[in-house]
């Protein structure tokens, strides 16, 4: 009787200590990950993402996660961990994906592919740090491109840092420089404080603000005077001091604001970075000065889009949207139509007579403005570190989508004309093939 008992006291004693150990190792699988299993099924079962022209930019295949077509997009895709998305839209829509939910994205993958062999190209040219181009079709906000470099590839996320990994379109924030003189002038136009052919005083510097001011002046040498069309040809920061002098700072802001600088972009649940305008308080003549030719505010590349999309899409502003049926819905009325098509007309004219073998194809009507802004290092402007920015349309008579570019940090060949421009001129060149359309005769060189 005794053996008896001591053999099934032993017994009791095994099955303890395996169903401890069996305890030990689920609790482990806890902490450090799910099972092998479950980690399976729960990327089995996870929904795919699509672009508008039907790709897969990211599949579930044998239990593992996997990005077809590689770097394509592959900062908005984001990447996902075990049994979750951990960045980007993987992250950003996990509820949705996890339920077995398939997401389908605005983006057209050819012009995806076209902005980012353009920045591909660009860039190490160049020798800048990074990148950032988006491409919006105009009438709905559908964001069709929106390409960082350096690339990232998805499946291989682990051998990437996190500023590799930065989705920079959405979150970069930066001065818009010179770019901002457009939507400036579009407004004092709407508000009739100039004309496209009111001639102004325009010496290649002016002292601005009184005794608390500044001296502010031009990069590039140009006449005495200059009319409006003249102060965007030469990207005249003096002329843009004289239109904007009878500019309440109330109006002006309240312009800025609702093309979209200083909010919140309203496309839901992707992070997406905010700029800022300075408070009413600080608008003094210095200020509304520097805010006239983007410097001062900041931006991110998508408000830039959705801003320069107010002009190609008649005056009305469009919330940009990257999913298919989430977002785009709030509109609202910046410019009357008739200022949108005139001011249309001067950046066409930007183009044309002033950098059209940068910015320009012939056989086609392009608008647009270059921008070059000094970036704030250790709380000064710097001498040496620019970004590099361009924005503009096409058709510029009735335009179907608008294209930003900015290239920070470039240290060869840095101002917006002979960086951003002849980016936005090689991405709009491949979007005019895509859509097979045919020049006509009438730029010339």
């Amino acid at each position: 009787m005794e053996v008896k008992i001591r053999t099934r006291s032993a017994l009791m004693r095994l099955i303890a200590l395996a169903m401890f150990l069996t305890l030990v190792w689920a609790y482990a699988q806890l902490e450090w990950g799910a099972p092998q299993g479950v980690r399976q099924r729960a990327v089995q079962a996870r929904g795919s993402i699509l672009a508008a022209d039907g790709r897969v930019l990211a599949t579930s295949v044998n239990g593992k996660r996997v990005y077809p077509q590689g770097p394509l997009a592959g900062q908005l895709l984001g990447m996902m961990g075990d049994t979750e998305g951990l960045e980007g839209l993987e992250a950003a829509y996990n509820g949705a994906l996890t339920s077995g939910q398939n997401l389908k994205l605005t983006l057209d993958t050819q012009i995806q592919a076209a902005a980012e062999a353009a920045l591909a190209k660009a860039v190490p040219e160049h020798e800048a740090e990074y990148a950032s181009a988006l491409v919006l079709e105009t009438r709905t906000g559908r964001v069709l491109a929106a390409a960082s470099y350096p690339p990232f590839n998805p499946n291989e996320w682990r051998q990437y840092s996190q500023e590799a990994r930065r989705n920079r379109p959405f979150l970069d924030v930066f001065e818009p420089g010179s770019t901002i003189k457009a939507l400036v002038v579009a407004a004092a136009l709407n508000e009739g404080l100039t004309t496209p052919n009111t001639l102004y005083s325009t010496p290649m510097s002016r002292f601005v603000g009184g005794r608390w001011g500044s001296r502010i002046g031009d990069a590039v040498a140009h006449p005495s005077t200059l009319t409006t069309q003249g102060i965007l040809r030469y990207s005249s920061n003096v002329g843009m001091s004289h239109i904007v002098e009878h500019f309440e700072p109330k109006n002006m802001r309240g312009y800025l604001s609702r093309y979209g600088f200083g909010q919140d972009v309203q496309i839901p649940v992707i992070p997406a970075g905010t700029g800022q305008l300075r408070p009413l308080s600080e608008w003094g003549d210095l200020v509304r000065a520097t805010n006239a030719f983007g410097q001062g505010m900041s931006s991110t590349n998508l408000q830039l889009v959705s801003a320069f999309n107010v002009l190609a899409n008649d005056g009305q502003y469009v919330a940009p949207r990257l999913v298919e049926g989430a977002g785009g819905v709030e509109r609202r009325e910046v410019l009357r139509p008739e200022v949108a098509r005139t001011t249309r007309q001067l950046l066409l004219n930007v183009i044309n007579e002033g950098i059209f073998s940068q910015a320009g194809i012939k056989g086609y009507d392009l608008a647009g403005k270059t921008g070059t802004a000094q970036v704030v290092v250790d709380g000064r402007y710097s001498s040496t570190v620019y970004d590099s920015v361009f924005a503009g349309f096409l058709p510029a008579e009735a335009p179907r989508v608008t294209i930003t570019v900015m290239v920070h940090g470039a240290k060869v060949r840095h101002h917006g004309s002979q960086l951003a421009a002849p980016i936005f001129r090689e991405i709009s060149a491949q979007v005019l093939s895509g859509w097979g359309a045919v020049p006509h005769a009438q730029n010339e060189e």
